[in-house]
Order: C-alpha cells, then structure tokens, then sequence
C-alpha cells in the first residue's frame, strides 16, 4: 500500500514550526502524567497503601520528567548510535531539531530523575520506578506512530499486503516497522502491565511492574529488529542480524527479570 503522505509538520505559527514528532512527546508525557495520577489516587493498590508520591507531586514533577526524557534521549543517541560524528562536531549535539532521540538513553534520563526525586524525599524508590513503568507505554506507542508519520525507521521489504512504499524507501513495500513497536511496546505492554497492576495487584510487590516492563520492552524491541532496517551509518553488528537496538535492549531484559525475582514473596522460616 501506498503511504499516506502525512505532512510531518502538524502546523505552523509564523517561522515557528511545529512537528507531530513533538507533539507525540508532550502528548506522551501529559497522557502519562495524567494516568500516573489515577493510579496514586488508588492506594489500596500499592504497598503498605503508601504511594509513592501524591498526585500533585507527581505533576509537579513533569518538568523533570521532560528534562530527563530529552537530555537522556540525546545523550544516549550521541553516545550509542554515532559518537564519532558528535565528537567531530559537538555543536550539533544540541541540534535537536535534526533528529536522533534514543529510547534507551530516555528512560536512563527519566530513571535517575525519579530516583533522585524519591531519594530525596525518601519514599519508595522501586514503586517509583513501578509509576514510571505503568505510564512509559502511552508514550511510546505515541512516539512510534510519530515516527510512522515521519516515514522514517521502516523495516525490510516486505511480501505481506500490509507493506508500505516508503518515501526514501524504494518502490518495493516494507515492514511498517514503527507500528508494531507501537502495538508491542504500547498497546499490547500497556494491557498486560495494567492486568498486573489491578488484577494481581503486583504494586504490592515493589520492582515487579518495572520488571515486567523491562522484559515486555526488551522482548518486543528484540522481536521487532528483526524487521527493522538498522541505521544506515551503523549497520548489523554481526551475523547479518544482530542490531544495536538488540544490544541495548538484553541489559533491559536482564534487569526486568531480576526486578521480578528479587521482588517474589519471600518465604518466612
């Protein structure tokens, strides 16, 4: 099928122009600020019936939010993805503007800004990171249909009648790669963290949400490389294969499943 050809550029306000790719980022983190302050009011789901934080702390915590999620973001884009180039040019490290946002780098910067947060107030560090996991789906899936609009980290080509003729791509369809890491990453890890949280009740149980994230996110990031074109200046790693976005993504994997271990109730001798 053809690609729809969605302007990129959602609208324009004289020589200020703005994208649709960051409209999913704020959309992203107001929709999960917004949904992480439904489950704070909800205490009998957490430990102890002790939240984290409070609502309002949490909203009031967004400017962090941002703030991790972009320096995080661009840092770990620099340093996995093209270091020499940046090296070569560090002005161009604040060229945001140009693209090159890396996920893992994000949630690093998100991560230390909550645990920093929640260590100086002393509360509950792994619940936090428990908040976060809950509410980094809404983004992601958001940020992936951006990249959809943008027609950019399309996959292989593709037989399947659901393949897209990319700008930029050739004129044999491929793997629409950016929508399955939205239904992976988004939708589909959003329900089963949701079945955990209010079914299970695995809120009770610091560190299990984030660890299932983890390994919900690692997985589906892993599965998806496989269709997924890699960046053109890195290319496969190794075996025709083997992708960075893998690479990153086995220490997430490795510390989601020791989030979930290390938090199983404990017999009592």
């Amino acid at each position: 099928m053809p690609f729809p050809h969605i302007d990129p550029i959602a609208f324009a306000l004289g020589p200020i122009v703005i994208r649709w790719y960051a409209l999913a980022y704020l959309a992203g983190i107001f929709l999960g600020v917004g949904y992480g302050m439904l489950l704070l009011r909800r205490k009998s789901l957490w430990v102890n019936g002790t939240p984290p934080m409070t609502p309002d702390e949490l909203f009031d915590f967004t400017f962090w939010i941002v703030i991790g999620i972009i320096v995080g973001g661009r840092l770990g884009y620099v340093l996995f993805y093209d270091p020499l180039a940046f090296l070569a040019n560090p002005a161009a490290i604040l060229a945001l503007w140009d693209g090159g946002m890396s996920f893992h780098g994000g949630m690093l910067g998100l991560m230390t800004a909550m645990i920093v947060y929640l260590h100086r107030k002393q509360a509950n560090i792994l619940s936090g990171l428990d908040l976060l996991a809950c509410c980094a789906t809404i983004g992601l899936f958001l940020g992936r249909v951006a990249n959809f609009i943008n027609a950019e980290l399309y996959g292989s080509v593709t037989t399947m009648p659901w393949g897209v003729i990319f700008p930029g791509g050739g004129d044999l369809p491929r793997h629409p790669s950016q929508l399955y890491e939205g239904l992976l990453e988004g939708v589909v890890l959003f329900l089963v963290i949701r079945y955990f949280t209010h079914i299970k009740l695995v809120l009770r149980r610091p560190g299990t949400a984030a660890g299932i994230f983890g390994i919900g996110y690692a997985l589906s990031r892993i599965f998806v490389e496989f269709f997924r074109l890699p960046d053109a200046h890195i290319g496969y790693l190794a075996f025709g294969w083997l992708t960075m976005g893998m690479v990153l993504s086995l220490p997430i994997l490795l510390a989601g499943i020791g989030l979930v271990l290390w938090a199983r109730p404990r017999r009592r001798v």
